[in-house]
């Protein structure tokens, strides 16, 4: 059995969104069947998926054996920049998706990840997202922790609720920023016509990203931003927030491609959790990628 520790911030919340949002990739109804099942208590009482958490409540919660595994490992190059027996940071490349789904059965990161790791990666979010703690976007680049074991999953489940798995992205903003650094605590919820999107909404989750200005360009801003949660298409959203979106996305800004962009440029640069076994801090940096380096040597030439 594998425990997690509820912090300030659940006071109040239902059961099943408790578990939904801090094992990223766990849908609520995932965590709905698991309640259901019994394999969530709280003090050794079985919760129902509508009870609702006090502070400091003890939540354990019993990982059933995972379903047999219909996704393919594939033969996929990828850029490994750290790896131990619990976890392995990959630099995603622009273009590869996650996990797969409707649109995209193969191909994907998890298929690259079962011919590496082979089984050995963490089963809690599933046949389709074995080891993935987070996400992100197929035309974002750069890092991206996946867990071995689900000892390792569930540890940096509760880092990420906690914030103590720290993502630092750098992006190219479109226009001037007037300021060189804020933040932007404005709550996201999914796009209330436009289901594909998502959008800052009163009543939505709460987000918040901090941003610092590292150059400056004729018409757009190169920007660091630094997540304090993890919302679905967080940086891309607030910055779009502050009438600033991001140079290529057309999801949030100009619906016309940028030359030489397959998608937004974003690039996440590094990483800073708490080694789910051996309780040291842990950093893993990338460099930016040729696509951004090359947008970069383009936009000082205007």
């Amino acid at each position: 059995m594998s425990a997690l520790t509820l912090t300030a911030d659940c006071a109040g919340e239902r059961a099943d969104q408790f578990l939904a949002r801090s094992v990223e990739g766990l849908t609520r109804s995932a965590a709905q069947r698991l309640l259901e099942q019994g394999l969530v208590t709280s003090g050794g009482k079985k919760l129902k998926k509508n009870a609702r958490l006090e502070v400091g409540d003890p939540l354990e919660v019993a990982l059933p054996e995972p379903e047999p595994l219909d996704v393919v490992p594939q033969d996929i190059s990828l850029e490994i920049v750290y790896e131990d027996d619990d976890v392995v940071v990959v630099n995603k490349p622009v273009g590869m998706v996650v996990h797969p789904a409707p649109g995209h059965p193969d191909g994907t990161l998890v298929n690259a990840l079962l011919y590496h790791c082979g089984k050995s990666l963490s089963g809690i979010n599933g046949v389709l997202r074995p080891g993935i703690v987070h996400r992100i976007d197929r035309d974002t680049s750069g890092l991206i922790i996946v867990a071995k074991n689900d000892s390792a999953h569930l540890a940096l489940a509760t880092q990420l609720q906690d914030h103590t798995l720290a993502r630092t992205y750098e992006a190219i903003a479109v226009g001037n920023l007037t300021e060189d650094s804020g933040t932007v605590d404005a709550p996201i919820a999914r796009h209330k016509t436009d289901r594909k999107k998502m959008a800052v909404t009163a009543g939505g989750k709460r987000a918040v990203t901090h941003w610092r200005v590292l150059e400056r360009y004729n018409g757009y801003t190169r920007v660091e931003c630094q997540l304090e949660t993890g919302r679905t298409h967080q940086i891309r959203v607030h910055m779009a927030y502050l009438h600033h979106p991001l140079l290529g996305d057309t999801v949030y800004g100009s619906k016309k491609p940028y030359p030489g962009l397959a998608g937004q440029c974003l690039h996440a640069k590094r990483l800073r959790f708490v080694h789910p076994t051996t309780g040291e801090p842990v950093v893993v940096e990338c460099p930016l990628p040729e696509y951004f380096v090359n947008t970069i040597e383009r936009l000082k030439k205007l």
